[in-house]
């Protein structure tokens, strides 16, 4: 079985986070690892409040995990402090990682802000050289960019020009009213590929770049390249989506597990 590690932080009630991964890695076939940047309190209405880990502890979850059973790939969620991300840098650097996977999440769904600008400076900075891709929704495509986004060729545009300048291949999800359930995959190179998608009228979307991501890595781990693990991960997106979970007073979270209902 092949082994994925998620480092991002622990959502209390479920949907996104370190819980999202693990779910959405578990379902899609391998063996789920963590380590825990912060705890949250938070649920589907908003984060109450975010406790880090220090970086000591950071880089002793991750050197565990690599000294024991080491990944096929990993994916990084929310880092909230530069230090965070430099010693998730210094650490996949020293045990040679492949597959990186990350989701520059900057806010959750709920609007609550999950990292300061200088944690987003240092993972664009530290954390983007070394992914095999990053996967930014419209406003993150945007903050990193310091590009408008109006249309799909901004989209193209953009996304072309963040591969460029930090040498991996960019995701640029649809949604939040452009190129609506698109995704544009650019490649360092300047090659690019669309992945058209139906739209699911679904309001609850809570963990949905957390989910992606981590099928991605899962179908990285597994084998695939790059675009059949976007592939895959959209269509595992789309089922957990079209299940149509209905949990919390605010944004819910996904039904990761809708394909083990019996």
């Amino acid at each position: 079985m092949k082994a994925v590690l998620t480092i991002a932080g622990s959502d209390s009630s479920g949907g996104a986070g370190i819980q999202a991964d693990i779910k959405t890695m578990t379902v899609n076939g391998v063996f789920a690892m963590s380590a825990v940047t912060a705890l949250t309190a938070q649920n589907t209405m908003g984060v109450r409040s975010v406790m880090e880990v220090s970086p000591q502890f950071l880089a002793e979850q991750i050197d565990a995990v690599f000294e024991d059973i080491r990944p096929d790939a990993v994916k990084i969620g929310m880092v909230s402090s530069p230090e965070l991300a430099e010693v998730i840098a210094e650490r996949l650097i020293y045990h040679k990682a492949q597959n990186i996977v990350t989701d520059p999440v900057a806010v959750a769904t709920s609007g609550s802000a999950l990292s300061t600008s200088d944690a987003y400076e240092a993972v664009k900075k530290r954390l983007f050289p070394i992914s095999a891709v990053i996967t930014p929704n419209i406003p993150e495509a945007s903050l990193i960019s310091g590009m408008d986004l109006q249309s799909e060729a901004d989209m193209e545009k953009a996304a072309v020009s963040i591969a460029g300048k930090y040498g991996c291949a960019v995701l640029c999800k649809g949604g939040h009213s452009l190129s609506d359930a698109n995704d544009l995959l650019a490649m360092p190179d300047g090659q690019m590929k669309w992945f058209r998608g139906r739209r699911i009228d679904n309001p609850n979307t809570h963990g949905t770049g957390c989910t992606l991501s981590s099928a991605i890595a899962t179908y990285l781990a597994k084998g695939c390249s790059l675009a059949e693990a976007v592939e895959h991960a959209k269509e595992y997106i789309s089922g957990a989506l079209s299940a149509m979970l209905d949990l919390g007073h605010g944004s819910g979270p996904l039904d990761h597990g809708y394909s083990c209902h019996s």
